[in-house]
């Protein structure tokens, strides 16, 4: 990292968020955003409670670290194995990660679909799910690779499904049910 890169860190790091706002360093920029609406967290709830609590730790907007990259994401929910992390600490860094999941809001629909699906493929986290309560879908992300065909990383595999059919989660050994997931007003 650079001297600058550092100092945005720093920054960062120090910020104080005014009530009702959360932050991510995304890229070198910091990009604040309002909190969730209800059907946000109801999506996120519902995905926790289908996660097995006795092998893995589901944690809702907690900070990842990225080794080499200036970016400190904050995903709407993070799973990794239960003795991956020990102690205390504000960054759970990357490689442990087995799944991350961002809702889609109406004003983080390019943040989701692209900035972070570059992000997390570089990060190489095994599966990324996109829930989109705007158009009522899962978007499945699996084999991340440093380099697609652009040039840019990316996920090999991609599946969508429509909100009410199951989403298959093989590296957590379950299969999301949907059927309670909510579109937006």
């Amino acid at each position: 990292m650079t001297a600058i890169d550092d100092r945005v860190i720093g920054i960062f790091e120090n910020l104080e968020v005014p009530e009702g706002y959360k932050a991510e360093l995304i890229r070198g920029e910091i990009v604040m955003m309002a909190k969730p609406d209800r059907v946000h967290n109801w999506i996120v709830e519902a995905i926790q409670d289908q996660i097995p609590r006795l092998r893995w730790h589901r944690s809702v907007t907690q900070d990842i670290n990225l080794p080499g990259l200036t970016s400190e994401p904050q995903p709407d929910l993070v799973v990794y194995e239960r003795d991956a992390v020990e102690g205390p600490g504000r960054l759970v860094p990357a490689p442990l990660l087995t799944l991350v999941v961002e809702v889609v809001s109406k004003t983080s629909v390019l943040r989701d679909y692209r900035t972070k699906r570059e992000l997390y493929a570089e990060g190489t986290i095994p599966v990324y799910l996109i829930v989109d309560p705007i158009k009522a879908v899962c978007v499945l992300l699996t084999e991340p690779s440093r380099a697609s065909a652009s040039g840019l990383p990316d996920y090999v595999s991609e599946r969508t499904t429509k909100f009410g059919e199951p989403v298959p989660l093989d590296l957590l050994g379950i299969t999301l049910d949907t059927s309670e997931f909510q579109t937006y007003a």
